[in-house]
């Protein structure tokens, strides 16, 4: 399985959306975290997983630490292009008593 990790971010006003491509591990968590904390203003983040089908155990925790600097500031994490093990596993794990999730980007930009 490669490893490689790629983001591609637009800011949308406060809302930064934020493209994954590859595994999120420890690496690819850490890129998203350094990516989100550039926008200090922002108050919403959309994280399109269509192109990310594994997420371990340590790229979830950095999941949360981005949900909790977004609930500091009322702000709020919604998921999109889940694959459905992905979105099996956050289920589990009560990620979206956090987050939320949308279908596509655009739902999530009019939401």
């Amino acid at each position: 399985m490669s490893t490689d990790f790629n983001l591609i971010s637009e800011l949308h006003d406060k809302t930064l959306v934020i493209k994954t491509e590859g595994y999120i591990n420890s690496g690819g968590g850490e890129k998203i975290v350094k990516e989100f904390e550039k926008h200090a203003d922002v108050n919403k983040l959309i994280l399109n997983l269509e192109n990310s089908k594994v997420v371990n155990s340590i790229g979830i925790s950095h999941l949360i630490e981005v949900i909790e600097k977004l609930n500091q500031t009322d702000g709020k994490l919604v998921f999109t292009n889940l694959d459905p093990t992905i979105e099996k596993t956050f289920s589990i794990m009560g990620l979206f008593q956090f987050a939320e999730k949308a279908d596509t980007v655009e739902s999530a930009l009019n939401g």
